[in-house]
């Protein structure tokens, strides 16, 4: 008979085992215990330190920013699913060194040190450049609509809130004299009153919603208000330049000044603040457009003006004929390796006013701008080729499928029209048309990796500021894994500390 080989499931080491023995040579998670020896924690690491030093002691920052880190490379992201890989999957239990952080304890790094973990992503750029991967010779922009931790079916128009508003505020008043009744027939039977507690449970409900509709009501206002006060000033700053520019002429400058003080006036009266102030809310951010709730000319929502209560920030936003609650995730790729060079996340769903500040991150994050840039239609316009052309950028921007439509006859064509017209012909010319074709190729793949292969289609946090975060953890996570596949790493190749 065939004899089998040794099994005994039961049996002790008799010799205390390696972990370096239990996954093979070049595993993903040699790369990232490494990568987190690498990697300049001190943000993090002084964040802990400046706790309290009595109580229980914390994990080492190093592993649990390489269990976020594997995690996120392989697709297991919910903190839950990585506290038990640490006690399942031979990697997890490899890169925790045989200790379980508890889930609470995973997802309490995450929220705590989310800022710190986003800014990862620039330590991550810096070691694809270190190792050759980047040579910004041609960058490809573009963007995904990624879903929201909300329901589309959470969010509620202005008109339907004060529709929702006054029903229920009929309903609530209608169940408190039904139980005003209720309470005089019972007290002539039983004797004195109703406690609050026996407050009938259909009447706390509508009571709970109708005060979650007014607070949504009133947050959709204050940024109705805010958006048209925004829109006003920059018409004063327009106007204000054209007052200033000496080769207007005289009247129409004095017309100018006019209207640039009765729009700040205006401004001023819409949100109540005066112009050195800070900018209110609205996911403002730097150099990121961000969305403006619709608001008619006296600052209050338009009728189809919605807001999201399970996360305010997020967006209705059509991807494919989809539609969905999330925000408009931009992605800037390098031809070398599909190296994300810059990264951001707005809730503004049209591409077009993302393209100049992603350049302006790729000079921030690599030095310099790329030679080339290409960026399919939804990103193209006269100004932002002309930034183009003042960064020394080449562009290739598609510009639709009708671009050089001739103006009525007798017209001369508009400085938009005549830009559309130059990069038609720039892209049907043999070499434009060769590298707008290698756009698709470049940064489409790359969600394709993130979304299908990776597994992640929704972001974990909630609200603009953290999302961002979340999204340039993810890009940096995947730079990480074109570094391990295409940078030659080995053990020992990365600098330490």
């Amino acid at each position: 008979m065939k004899s089998y080989r040794p099994w005994s499931p039961t049996q002790s080491f008799l010799l205390p085992p390696s972990p370096q023995e239990w996954l093979p040579e070049g595993h993903l998670a040699y790369f990232v215990l490494e990568v987190a020896q690498a990697l300049d924690l001190t943000e993090i690491e002084g964040a802990i330190q400046e706790k309290d030093g009595r109580g229980e002691r914390p994990y080492p920052p190093a592993m649990m920013v390489a269990l976020l880190v594997y995690g996120y490379s392989v697709g297991v992201i919910s903190s839950r699913r990585v506290w038990r890989a640490t006690y399942e999957d031979v990697a997890f239990r490899v890169i925790a060194g045989g200790e379980h952080p508890h889930f609470t304890t995973v997802n309490e790094f995450r929220r705590v040190h989310r800022e710190a973990l986003g800014r990862l992503f620039v330590q991550a750029l810096r070691l694809c450049q270190k190792a050759g991967l980047v040579k910004l010779g041609h960058v490809a922009i573009d963007g995904t609509k990624m879903k929201a931790n909300a329901s589309k079916h959470k969010a509620m128009s202005h008109k339907r809130m004060a529709e929702e508003e006054k029903r229920l505020s009929a309903e609530v008043e209608a169940l408190l004299a039904k139980a005003d009744e209720t309470d005089a027939r019972e007290d002539e039977q039983y004797g004195v009153g109703q406690a609050p507690e026996d407050l009938p449970e259909e009447l706390r409900r509508r009571e709970a919603r109708l005060t979650r509709i007014q607070e949504a009501k009133a947050a959709l206002e204050q940024e109705a208000r805010e958006a048209r006060a925004e829109e006003l000033r920059e018409q004063a700053r327009a106007e204000r330049e054209k007052a200033g520019d000496e080769g207007v002429a005289p009247d129409e400058r004095k017309r100018a000044a006019t209207r640039a003080a009765k729009a700040e006036a205006k401004a001023r009266e819409v949100d109540g603040r005066d112009d050195d102030e800070g900018p209110g809310s609205g996911g403002a951010s730097g150099d990121l457009p961000h969305h403006r709730v619709p608001a008619e000319v006296e600052g209050t929502p338009k009728p189809g003006a919605q807001r999201n209560f399970t996360d305010p920030e997020s967006r209705i936003m059509v991807k494919g004929g989809e539609v969905l609650q999330g925000y408009n995730a931009q992605a800037a790729v390098d031809a070398e390796c599909q190296v994300i060079v810059a990264a951001a996340v707005t809730n503004q769903p049209p591409d077009q006013e993302h393209l100049v500040p992603m350049l302006d991150r790729v000079v921030a994050n690599c030095g310099r701008a790329p030679a080339v840039a290409s960026a399919d239609n939804g990103y193209f316009s006269r100004e932002n080729v002309e930034a183009c052309a003042a960064l020394g950028v080449d562009a290739y921007i598609a510009a639709g499928r009708d671009p050089a439509k001739p103006p009525p006859e007798g017209q001369r064509p508009s400085p938009a029209q005549q830009a559309r017209a130059t990069m038609a012909e720039k892209l049907r010319a043999a070499a434009g048309k060769a590298i707008y074709a290698r756009r698709k190729a470049i940064v489409e793949p790359v969600f394709g990796l993130i979304k299908q292969a990776r597994g992640f289609r929704r972001f974990s946090l909630r609200g603009l500021d953290k999302v961002r975060s979340e999204w340039a953890f993810v890009c940096a996570t995947h730079n990480l894994l074109k570094l391990f596949r295409h940078g030659g790493w080995r053990p020992g190749l990365l600098p330490q500390g």
